[in-house]
């Protein structure tokens, strides 16, 4: 059986968008919420999923989940609203 990957993202109590990927997401998820990894979500708690999105591979994760988190806080947004259309107009470079 294929293990299934996931990125996510959360917001955290400050409003910032956090980016991960995993395996397993009931338990990364509850490991955020309790404080297991002492870094930025465990200082800024409590945290919600806003965002979910199966990859096809540990890779299609780790590399979505480096993209996203270089986009701007609109671009996740309009991620987060499903909103493509602004998504894409959140994509298009400026010259």
């Amino acid at each position: 059986m294929k293990e299934s990957y996931f990125i996510y993202m959360l917001q955290c109590n400050n409003g910032v968008y956090y980016v991960g990927h995993t395996s397993d997401l009931e338990k990364r998820l509850s490991e955020h919420h309790n404080g297991f990894y002492k870094g930025y979500t465990s200082l800024h708690l409590p945290v919600r999923l806003v965002f979910v999105q199966e990859c096809s591979s540990r890779n299609d994760a780790f590399l979505l989940e480096r993209k996203i988190k270089k986009w701007s806080r609109k671009k996740k947004e309009a991620l987060i609203e499903g909103d493509f259309h602004f998504l894409s107009k959140y994509s298009k470079k400026k010259f």
